[in-house]
């Protein structure tokens, strides 16, 4: 089973917490036990799972990108000036993996999954999530 999930982004770059609406495609398949693959459409966006608990770390990865990859400093910046949106999501990559155990995602009390944004804000991002029975 397959669903896209639509997406507005508000900033430049920013980690935006799926897992509802993961969840929400989860409970619609009726699949029970597998695995759920997310994936982010977009050559300047990722998927990431990322402890929950405050937004701090979700700042930090933002940090911490930015400081690794800046901006203005890339070939590609002469064409779309987002070069460095295009290394921070080939770095984080575009998906993630989740197992599905007896209806619910395979995350711990700290993870969720977060729509990594590196080139904001936008008004349709879309996220792919496959739901694969493992019968």
């Amino acid at each position: 089973m397959r669903e896209t999930i639509p997406l507005t982004t508000h900033r430049d770059q920013e980690l935006v917490d799926i897992t509802a609406e993961v969840h929400a495609v989860v409970k619609r398949s009726g699949i029970r036990d597998g695995i759920v693959h997310v994936y982010a459409q977009g050559a300047t966006a990722a998927i990431m799972i990322q402890e929950n608990w405050d937004e701090s770390v979700q700042e930090d990865v933002i940090d911490f990108l930015s400081k690794q990859i800046p901006k203005g400093v890339w070939r590609h910046d002469a064409q779309d000036g987002n070069g460095d949106a295009h290394l921070k999501a080939g770095l984080v990559g575009p998906s993630e993996t989740v197992p599905l155990i007896d209806g619910e995602l395979g995350l711990s009390r700290w993870q969720n999954l977060f729509f990594c944004e590196f080139d904001g804000p936008r008004t349709e991002r879309r996220v792919v999530v496959t739901v694969i029975a493992d019968r």
